[in-house]
């Protein structure tokens, strides 16, 4: 899927049962899917943190996507966060502790 538009950057935490359930790898291979570059990582609080760079369009699909979260998952809360400005211009990475 392809989406246009000029790149912008947005940061996301996600609480919920979010860990052990396959959320970081949802998180990535939807990014990929929709041509949004980025990371994400578990924090030690149990949260997920991502963060993402791609068209206003792709963005708003992907926070979609985050808010639905894997079968597995049950998403409680999506806050956006200051966007990380280390945040990839292409890739999706996840990231260990």
């Amino acid at each position: 899927m392809s989406m246009t538009g000029d790149p912008e950057a947005r940061g996301y935490v996600v609480r919920g049962r979010v860990q052990g359930v396959g959320f970081r790898w949802f998180a990535q291979r939807t990014g990929v899917r929709l041509g949004v570059a980025g990371h994400v990582r578990n924090l030690r609080d149990g949260g997920v943190e991502v963060h993402a760079r791609g068209s206003a369009d792709a963005l708003q699909a992907f926070e979609v996507a985050l808010r639905q979260g894997p079968p597995a998952a049950r998403v409680e809360m999506l806050v956006r966060v200051p966007a990380d400005p280390r945040t990839p211009e292409a890739g999706f990475f996840v990231e260990a502790w």
